[in-house]
């Protein structure tokens, strides 16, 4: 495994866990937004992950080493929004309830730290991976 396709494999993990923590902030954000430009409550977001294979090293190995990608941002239509009891709010129904989003800030919160720990643990792989190369080329 050459040094660069290491640094491949830890750079699409911090592309990766960017795009999550990016997300994971728009949910943050619209979790109080009762009404979208496609209708109805802002409908939580994620991010799915998939395996790819990693160039050089892949050939040689069959497959072993695989960077990750992000295969598509999914939006959750199946999880229902909380419904709160507002007859002022001009999103209500005839019965005063307002349909929430079903972003849950708990949850949020928590993939916001996940991403943030896997972003960090990529950031020192790529660091480490750095100063072996440099340290490879002061032998030589």
């Amino acid at each position: 495994m050459s040094f660069l396709t290491g640094m491949e494999v830890a750079a699409s993990g911090l592309s990766a866990q960017r795009t999550r923590l990016d997300v994971t902030a728009s949910n943050l954000a619209n979790a109080e937004t009762t009404r979208t430009a496609e209708g109805g409550p802002y409908q939580r977001r994620q991010v799915i992950f998939e395996a790819r294979r990693a160039e050089d090293f892949g050939r040689q190995l069959d497959g072993a080493v695989r960077r990750v990608d992000v295969s598509d941002i999914e939006v959750d239509a199946v999880t229902p929004g909380r419904l709160v009891y507002d007859p002022g709010h001009p999103d209500a129904d005839l019965e005063g309830y307002v349909q929430m989003p079903n972003v849950d800030v708990v949850e949020e919160m928590t993939e916001m730290v996940m991403a943030s720990r896997s972003y960090e643990a990529n950031a020192t792989s790529f660091e480490t991976l750095k100063n072996m190369a440099q340290r490879a080329l002061s032998i030589g």
